[in-house]
């Protein structure tokens, strides 16, 4: 087990554990930092879906950064255990847990969100997968942030606005559709 520090927000500086789940790679301190730059220091009244929650660094990171409400969605048990006990830590009232597939979340899910972070676990086509299936869950205007270990230029509909490269990590704001 690891951990990674929470790097803004009422819950700046605090840690949350990783657990040792098999391709597992929360997002640096730096490629977070520079999200929350594009999308802004505060994500007041926003409702957020982390939809490869993993360590749930991203959803976390939303929440202490006043998002009104975050989806963390995690398939390996023993990350969505670790999930569960971070909750339980921060007293994050705000996140809701979800244990299961990414896709069959995205056919069944009634919520819309304003931001849908997408760190799958890379070379499984997860995004080409689940790009179809994103209109069902994004507000229009929304935005998609999508992490890849290859540079993307578009995601069904959403054209990338902003990107970066940290190491390995290709990282990317999408901008939604405005329907």
């Amino acid at each position: 087990m690891s951990r990674v520090r929470i790097v803004g927000g009422q819950w700046r500086s605090r840690l949350l554990t990783v657990t040792a789940a098999s391709g597992l790679r929360p997002t640096p301190d730096r490629v977070r930092e520079t999200l929350f730059n594009w999308l802004g220091q505060e994500l007041d009244g926003l409702d957020c879906l982390d939809l490869f929650a993993g360590s749930g660094i991203l959803g976390f990171e939303a929440a202490s950064r006043g998002a009104r409400h975050v989806t963390l969605v995690e398939r390996d048990p023993r990350a969505f255990a670790t999930l569960q006990q971070a909750a339980k830590d921060l007293a994050a009232t705000q996140v809701e847990l979800v244990r299961g597939d990414a896709v069959k979340f995205l056919q069944s899910a009634s919520r819309k969100f304003d931001i849908v972070f997408l760190d799958p676990p890379y070379n499984q086509g997860w995004l080409e997968r689940i790009a179809p299936l994103l209109a069902g869950v994004l507000k229009p205007g929304g935005w998609l942030y999508a992490e890849s270990e290859a540079p993307v230029t578009k995601l069904g509909g959403w054209s990338v606005v902003k990107h970066g490269k940290a190491g390995q990590v290709h990282f990317h704001l999408l901008q939604g559709r405005q329907e």
